[in-house]
């Protein structure tokens, strides 16, 4: 089973920025002397602290982390300007590295490294961002519901049958947003849209939580399908709560467009911003995350 590695981006508006939890001292509290990384990230997993270590070990560079949502740090790097401390922002999906890209928020970095480890299309063509790690956005189904000779497509979850058993985040979140444009560069309008509307015509229920919260939905037997990236299901699988490593066992896999394009795969990527005061030190993280000890880490 192979997937088509090709990334589509998805079209989307940045939301207003918020108060954030966890900041980087800006650059006036920061002695000149000081080895510091300042990283914005809107990923959210608990592995990336080694990832962030084994960076420290190898350069001196300690990490100062600034988490959110992309679309907060996009707003906050922009209202930033100039004097912003950040160095490298990491977020999932291409089509939030593609609205950084469009603020012009990111600069072009040049790197051997980078473009040998990294394949010319999982990465900016002008060097602005890199994707470091790739997530399938498949079917997931009830193991005990659904026999998977009946799935093939995403184009085939508006066929009548699957009324009332399908589960999926809204249809503004950029996950969903990159699958929507997956099919229309493989389409067109007017087939896209009417895939739109028929996927909601099958829904369970209005859309409402993240991927976790369908695939807990289908495991339940709220529904039959889940859309939703497959590395979800993996932290329900490694999850210390016998109740979540219980649903994840109901559920099974599907990677559709197995004979035509492919099943839709996105990345999770950084880049350096224009406004970094330690341009050598983004470009280094960036290459360590391309490493092979970093590989075995990301997600």
């Amino acid at each position: 089973m192979t997937m088509n590695r090709r990334v589509f981006i998805g079209a989307g508006t940045a939301m207003a920025a918020v108060a954030l939890g966890r900041t980087a001292p800006g650059r006036a509290q920061q002695a000149p002397s000081t080895k510091v990384l300042n990283l914005y990230s809107s990923r959210h997993y608990d592995t990336d602290n080694a990832l962030y270590q084994s960076f420290t070990d190898k350069t001196g560079f300690q990490v100062k982390l600034v988490e959110a949502e992309a679309d907060q740090l996009i707003e906050r790097i922009k209202s930033e300007g100039a004097s912003s401390p950040a160095d490298v922002l990491i977020t999932v999906d291409a089509g939030r590295l593609w609205r950084a890209e469009q603020q012009g928020l990111f600069q072009a970095v040049d790197s051997s490294v980078l473009k040998q480890a990294v394949p010319e299309n999982l990465r900016h063509p002008d060097g602005l961002w890199f994707g470091f790690s790739k997530r399938a956005r498949v079917i997931m189904y009830h193991k005990d519901r659904v026999n998977p000779t009946q799935l093939s497509t995403y184009e085939a979850l508006i066929n009548p049958k699957w009324r009332g058993k399908i589960l999926v985040r809204s249809s503004t979140n950029v996950y969903n947003l990159s699958l929507t444009g997956s099919i229309l560069a493989a389409t067109n309008a007017r087939a896209t849209e009417d895939w739109a509307r028929g996927l909601v015509a099958n829904f369970a229920r209005p859309p409402e939580g993240g991927d976790t919260v369908q695939i807990q939905a289908v495991a339940s037997g709220l529904g039959d399908l889940a859309i939703a990236n497959t590395y979800y299901l993996a932290r329900l699988m490694k999850s210390d709560k016998p109740e979540e490593k219980a649903a994840a066992e109901k559920i099974g896999v599907f990677f559709p467009n197995q004979r035509d394009r492919g099943t839709h795969v996105n990345i999770s990527g950084a880049g350096v911003l224009k406004s970094a005061p330690n341009k050598a030190a983004a470009i280094q993280f960036l290459e360590h995350l391309a490493s092979p000890e970093a590989q075995e880490i990301l997600l």
